[in-house]
């Protein structure tokens, strides 16, 4: 059955933009084939929108805020259409998975994992559109001053291709709790989810020009929206080079960004953790989307003592581990792309070339195709801290062990990286777990778990590389908006 669904859905589908609450192709009529990781065939086209695309789009944005029906709708009913929205998917959970499956290349039951997910941001927004409120300020006598949350206006977004149903939820849900509206530019390695869930927001009853897709290549439609004067605000997850651009070109605008980098995220695994339950944890924590993942546990920082058993124990699941296409629904699945398959194996490559201990290997799953972007999971042991796999972000199933000595060795080695998004800590003991978890610098931190359930409650961002500005949680809300200050005389 999943594998029947994987190729019925989009076969030879022609996507199209979505701008002002209607579809169309690219003004200039080009477009991009989609293909798929798991076997590397094309099986659709998206539009390859230019600067003009985005400047339709944007305008149509500036035109609802300014001047349609959006401004004056209340907070209740904005958060109804995305009670709606996230209604909508559910309806079409089977059909979406199935979409971000193909298009990504990871295991279909990931790609249900990011519906019910993506669900669940609209939800929560829905329900917190109108739960921001402002305050009032003790000031003279004889005055009221009081504040507002008010919308930034337009809204550019830019989603990366490793979760883009997901992030596009919590952008959009964000975004269109406080009244924003929006121009959503999916990269163009996985756009399709996002354009069929821009569809499913004109069913829900989104007005025109609130909620605009444009797809194309980021060179292009990206640099264009992100650098757009009738941008007010820009949003990106991605890698730091592409969020050092952004971040100057809406600068030339002197716009606000909210920046999610990456990770390097270490995992510290004290001598009186519970190995059995952090076991499966830590392997989920690098596998999961095939490591790429900016919060990906991508470093394993183990006590002296247990670093053998733990070693031993990795190295027996990650020799189990199988690789394979998305409507097989392994362990996971392909890389996106061949470029990204060939920096993963580089990366790999190089790791073995200069010593570094290989402890185990997955495997990739025999019937995969030849053609499709694979990589099999690896596990490297005794990593110097200032080797490449140690330091940058690899985006693959590449895990790295260290040993360590005591607590102020593993907080050094949590801190010694350019990142600082996601940090895990593994121990019984409660004083400690309050001093690591302070001292580590990252935007979350886990004790005993790690990525517990989306975290779609949870303020996510980063220090350092990682970026800066909390998307999800009530901070998402903070950070789309602005506060406005109203001072009265009445003496």
């Amino acid at each position: 059955m999943l594998q029947e669904l994987s190729r019925i859905v989009a076969q030879d589908k022609n996507f199209l933009n979505i701008i002002n609450g209607r579809q169309g192709a690219a003004l200039s009529q080009e477009t991009i084939t989609v293909l798929c990781p798991s076997d590397g065939m094309a099986f659709a086209t998206i539009p390859a929108g230019n600067k003009d695309d985005v400047d339709r789009a944007v305008q149509a944005a500036r035109e609802a805020f300014d001047h349609g029906p959006w401004s004056r709708m209340p907070a209740f009913e904005r958060g109804r259409l995305l009670t709606r929205l996230g209604q909508l998917i559910g309806k079409h959970g089977e059909e979406l998975a199935a979409l971000e499956s193909r298009d990504t290349g990871k295991p279909i039951r990931q790609g249900k994992a990011d519906v019910a997910a993506a669900m669940r941001y609209y939800e929560f927004y829905g329900g917190a559109a109108d739960k921001i409120h402002g305050d009032t300020i003790p000031f003279h006598d004889g005055y009221t001053a009081l504040t507002l949350r008010e919308p930034h206006g337009v809204v550019g977004g830019i989603i990366p291709w490793n979760y883009p149903m997901q992030i596009m939820a919590r952008v959009v849900g964000a975004a269109i709790a406080m009244g924003n509206t929006l121009v959503i530019k999916p990269a163009e390695d996985a756009s399709l989810s996002t354009i069929r869930i821009g569809e499913l927001a004109l069913e829900a009853g989104f007005p025109e020009g609130v909620l605009n897709v444009i797809t194309g290549y980021g060179r292009e439609a990206g640099a264009a929206l992100s650098a757009h004067p009738g941008v007010d605000y820009v949003t990106f997850t991605g890698s730091p080079a592409t969020g050092t651009a952004i971040q100057q070109a809406a600068a030339t605008n002197n716009r606000g960004v909210t920046m999610e980098l990456g990770g390097k995220s270490p995992q510290i695994v004290f001598a009186d953790a519970d190995i059995e339950k952090a076991l499966p944890v830590l392997v989920n924590a690098i596998i999961q989307n095939g490591g790429q993942t900016c919060s990906a546990g991508s470093r394993i920082l183990i006590e002296r003592p247990i670093y053998n058993e733990v070693a031993a124990a990795l190295g027996d699941r990650f020799s189990s581990l199988v690789a394979g296409p998305h409507d097989e629904d392994l362990d996971l699945g392909a890389m996106i792309n061949p470029a990204q398959k060939h920096r993963v194996e580089n990366y790999v490559s190089a790791a073995a070339e200069a010593g570094i201990d290989v402890i185990a290997r997955g495997s990739i799953d025999i019937n995969a195709p030849v053609s499709g972007y694979y990589v099999a999971p690896v596990l490297f042991g005794s990593v110097e801290a200032s080797a490449a796999i140690a330091q940058e972000e690899v985006f693959g199933p590449v895990l790295s062990l260290f040993a360590f000595d005591d607590e102020e060795d593993a907080i050094r080695l949590a801190n010694s990286t350019e990142y600082g998004l996601v940090a895990g800590i593994w121990t019984k003991d409660g004083a400690r777990q309050h001093r690591v978890a302070k001292r580590v610098r990252a935007g979350q931190v886990f004790v005993n778990a790690y990525g517990a359930g989306g975290g779609i409650e949870l303020p996510f961002g980063g220090f350092k590389k990682s970026g800066h500005g909390r998307e999800k949680g009530f901070e998402a809300l903070y950070d789309m908006s602005a506060t406005k200050t109203i001072i009265f005389r009445h003496d």
